[in-house]
């Protein structure tokens, strides 16, 4: 159940993001840049759509999509790639694909925090990050409240 990650999320560890950055084809500026942010992810849910907003000094991005459904997708170190999230043993399971390259995103919720592992066949050892949950998001019908 991908409601389990609604809500707004603060990064509050990383391991092995420069690696990883530099992997995928990062430049050096915009690496540094990416290692000092602390962003939130903000996720929701409406008829099926899932949206995920990742919020820092440093840039903004959003990107709204189905399960099982390939889009395009510009990352926010501008890369076009072809993108596809599925939901697996509780994971939510993110596949870029561009250039011939390919990484894996996992997200999953464990012990009530969002952790995230990523990783490319570039490097040895994947990312790791732990955001934890700042405010729960409550979803309901709009339309209920205008009546």
């Amino acid at each position: 159940m991908v409601e389990q990650f609604v809500g707004t999320w603060k990064l509050t560890a990383s391991d092995n993001f420069d690696e990883y950055m530099k992997a995928i084809g990062v430049g050096f500026a915009t690496r540094q840049m990416g290692n000092m942010a602390k962003p939130n992810l903000v996720f929701s849910v409406t008829d099926g759509v899932i949206s995920m907003k990742a919020q820092s000094t440093f840039k903004t991005t959003e990107i709204s999509f189905k399960l099982n459904e390939e889009f395009d997708e510009t990352t926010a170190d501008d890369r076009k790639t072809k993108t596809t999230f599925t939901f697996e043993n509780g994971k939510l399971v993110q596949k870029q694909t561009w250039d011939g390259k390919t990484t894996i995103l996992e997200r999953e919720i464990q012990d009530g925090k969002l952790r995230i592992t990523a990783w490319c066949h570039y490097i040895r050892t994947p990312v790791k990050q732990v955001y934890e949950l700042t405010r729960v998001l409550l979803q309901c019908c709009q339309d209920s409240l205008l009546e």
